[in-house]
């Protein structure tokens, strides 16, 4: 069965043009049949989007990003970010890419299954999952983008808080051993953003080394 998480689409490339208002200004996105919330841009990825911690120069990865959303906005509103987005379906890659250049943003686009085809580092990775296609692939998602963090990294992950959110906060604080769950309010109030810390190893001396002999 055809889903947004499958690689190839065999619906028509019915491409429409959505709006979507962020932070006092509208920005506009390509959508078409077989990809992610191809009617509007999903209220979790705008929460992720609203609540995301971004540092200068920052190499930030949309992981799975559709069409492109967060990734893009990202970029917008952080000029010297270096920004990926990445997903295994090959129109919503292909769209990535039309939304980019409509949205003049210079960001890297990957077809890539996870991280087979990303092999780099990132500072931070934002993460809306797949729960369509599974938890076990989504689990998979989020043990794969703790190896692909630096020291000092931080996977942000947005989930609703009744689907899944419990099952990932659990698996961040056994991988991270600390996550930080981010309540949304309002229209948000269905989501919650787990941002998990990947810390930095203490490296010791032989002087220090042999004090704790």
């Amino acid at each position: 069965m055809e889903h947004y998480f499958s690689e190839k689409q065999s619906s028509p490339f019915n491409v429409k043009k959505i709006s979507f208002s962020f932070a006092g200004r509208k920005f506009y996105f390509y959508t078409a049949p077989g990809v992610f919330s191809r009617t509007r841009v999903d209220k979790g990825s705008a929460f992720l989007i609203k609540t995301a911690t971004i540092g200068e120069n920052w190499k930030v990865l949309d992981l799975g990003c559709g069409y492109g959303p967060v990734g893009i906005l990202i970029k917008k509103l952080n000029p010297k970010t270096e920004v990926w987005l990445s997903d295994v379906n090959e129109r919503a890659v292909k769209l990535a890419k039309m939304n980019a250049e409509l949205n003049k943003v210079n960001v890297n686009v990957i077809k890539s299954n996870s991280f087979e085809n990303l092999n780099t580092y990132f500072d931070t990775i934002l993460f809306n999952p797949p729960q369509a296609a599974g938890l076990k692939t989504c689990f998979r998602m989020v043990e794969d983008s703790y190896n692909h963090l630096k020291e000092g990294g931080i996977l942000q992950l947005v989930a609703r808080q009744n689907t899944g959110g419990r099952r990932f906060e659990k698996l961040m604080l056994e991988l991270f051993g600390n996550v930080e769950p981010i309540r949304g309010h309002r229209e948000f109030s269905r989501y919650t953003v787990y941002k998990a810390t990947k810390e930095k190893r203490i490296l010791l001396d032989s002087k220090e080394l042999n004090l704790l002999k």
